[in-house]
């Protein structure tokens, strides 16, 4: 009983821990059940550099890029297709703030490194006062709606960009070198750092371009679409010989935030075609809110008639079934929202196919039962015997059911890969709910004695002779009886059985 009280304990927790967590955190939806953010970007050719038109192979490079990036922007289940020959479309669930996509997708020009030309010190600080001070009034300008003075204004900005682009002159350093770039946690506390990654070609232009810089004063401009996105110096102590060892850290981001979009702006150099975005707007649920109602009434009606049939056919069994199911359900859609996975219907019809699988588990577990209570053992004996007979079917159903999601997730793509984790993950918390939360609560429930009886477990007379050379009728009778007198027996040795046997179900 020690165990099964520590087991039970243990899942009340679990319980308890979920419900808090859904409440605090519940799972994002998906684009067809809350909307989110649709942009059309669109590949442009490099004929300077060999690339006349766009090719399905570049188009796949581009999608695979986009993709890394999205990533990073924490947003699960998007869906990028390529759309015609030239153009990528890509939905954003859940985003409620398009600008920040269009900002990280939106800068799609390669990347490059420069450095700032000897002398223009003062011209650089005095240029990047003049662009704060153009920044701060369009923001003003956009909110009193006076388009001749948005476009002057406008005007006066490009003039400012391409003033500050003729400070910097190229190193041949660019985006096609850096292997990676992440936020990392700066040496002070609260602080930001990026990390950069180059390649042995790139890490010989780098250390070449800060040895250059190194204790000058002068910024090593960073370039995404010909617009200065960073401006780091470089200390004195890298005079001469560089930042060597192909790595290096910009520091001075002002939070995560801001760290972790710039490593994305310079991963974007990978992009083996500039990608402009020429289109960007909020879409709604694509299913509706009625479709969205009639999905959520017919998930509940079929989950009532579940836990109804099982109280009605497995009489106690299936009280004990449907509480491991609702314990199962609450634990798992936890999970959903610790994971980060975002619902659509596709994974909410994963989610309730993973209930019938964990309710099949039951079944084949009470059907081992019922049949070793008709054979004339004692309930206990029936109960452990049932769970370790069922236990390699269950075992085998589950595994092979996995194996499938595997498959999907791996070749699969968008909606079919949400549906591949909520049924994978589904399937995987049902094997701890459907053995060991049932196993626990039904070794619990037959320590008193008033619920000993077979009848109340589903065994009824069928009028066949069992082992014992009587009939089902009659083992109606003298099986609660022989099950009272083993189950005494086998309650001073319950501790024991469970160590031998390890109680691995």
């Amino acid at each position: 009983m020690g165990k099964q009280s520590r087991l039970l304990a243990l899942v009340l927790a679990l319980v308890i821990g979920a419900i808090y967590w859904i409440g605090s955190h519940p799972p994002k939806l998906g684009l067809d059940l809350r909307g989110g953010a649709q942009l059309t970007l669109q590949a442009e050719p490099k004929p300077e550099e060999g690339i006349p038109k766009i090719t399905p192979r570049i188009m796949e490079a581009a999608k695979y890029v986009v993709e890394q990036r999205i990533n990073g922007l924490g947003v699960a289940e998007a869906t990028i297709v390529v759309s015609g020959e030239t153009q990528l479309s890509v939905q954003l669930p859940g985003v409620d703030n398009p600008a920040q996509a269009e900002r990280v997708l939106g800068k799609t020009a390669q990347l490059d490194f420069r450095k700032q030309r000897q002398g223009t010190e003062g011209q650089f600080r005095a240029e990047l006062t003049v662009q704060k001070d153009l920044q701060i009034k369009q923001q003003y300008l956009k909110a009193s709606a006076d388009q001749a003075e948005i476009a002057e204004n406008e005007a006066a900005i490009k003039r400012n960009k391409e003033a500050i682009r003729g400070l910097f002159d190229r190193t041949g350093l660019t985006g096609q070198y850096l292997k990676d770039a992440g936020a990392v946690t700066g040496q002070s506390q609260g602080a930001w750092d990026v990390a950069l990654t180059f390649d042995d070609k790139g890490g010989d232009l780098f250390a070449k371009t800060t040895g250059e810089l190194g204790g000058t004063g002068r910024s090593l401009g960073i370039f995404l679409d010909d617009e200065l996105i960073s401006y780091p110096s470089v200390g004195v102590e890298f005079q001469g010989k560089g930042i060597t060892g192909n790595h290096a850290v910009i520091t001075g981001s002002k939070n995560l935030e801001g760290a972790t979009e710039l490593a994305l702006q310079l991963r974007a150099g990978a992009l083996p075609v500039p990608v402009k975005l020429v289109e960007n707007r909020t879409v709604g649920a694509t299913l509706g809110a009625d479709s969205v109602q009639s999905s959520i009434y017919a998930g509940v009606a079929g989950l009532v008639l579940v836990l109804v049939f099982m109280v009605a056919y497995y009489k106690l069994l299936g009280v004990v079934a449907d509480v491991a199911l609702l314990v199962y359900a609450v634990i798992t859609y936890a999970a959903f929202s610790v994971l980060g996975v975002v619902l659509t219907l596709p994974g909410i019809a994963g989610f309730i196919l993973s209930i019938g699988i964990a309710v099949d588990a039951n079944v084949l577990i009470f059907e081992r039962i019922r049949e070793e209570l008709r054979s004339g053992r004692s309930l206990y004996k029936s109960v452990e015997a049932g769970f370790n007979r069922a236990w390699a079917s269950i075992l085998d159903g589950h595994v092979t059911t996995i194996i499938s999601c595997v498959a999907l997730f791996w070749l699969g793509s968008g909606l079919v890969k949400g549906f591949a984790v909520t049924l994978g993950l589904g399937v995987a918390v049902s094997l701890f709910t459907a053995v060991t939360c049932s196993r626990s609560l039904l070794l619990t429930v037959i320590t008193y004695p008033n619920l000993r009886k077979p009848s109340f477990y589903g065994v009824r007379a069928i009028g066949k002779p069992n082992n014992y050379g009587v009939s089902s009728a009659q083992a109606e009778i003298t099986v609660p009886s022989e099950a009272v007198e083993n189950d005494a027996a086998d309650e001073s040795d319950r501790s024991a059985n469970d160590k031998t046997k390890g109680a691995t179900l």
